[in-house]
């Protein structure tokens, strides 16, 4: 397993940056490719649909469930 990996970019005007596992940016560039975005674009979909998680959190659980939907596995609701 890999070490995260820090990128930045900007959203909505402000400069930010995410640090995410190799796996995980593969599969985020895939998701936009699929998607027909960039993806800078895509992260900033994320980021307008967080709800006041951290940035790369939101990341991975938006991959998360993407990846469950494809799979036909329901989606359960966040544990606190």
């Amino acid at each position: 397993m890999s070490r995260p990996q820090k990128r930045s970019f900007s959203i909505q005007g402000h400069r930010t940056s995410i640090s995410l596992e190799a796996a995980f940016w593969q599969a985020l560039k895939d998701a936009a490719s699929e998607d027909g975005i960039t993806l800078a674009g895509l992260i900033n979909k994320i980021d307008k649909e967080r709800d006041g998680a951290g940035l790369s959190s939101a990341v991975r659980v938006w991959l998360l469930r993407r990846f469950q939907a494809r799979a036909g596995v329901e989606q359960l609701e966040p544990v606190d």
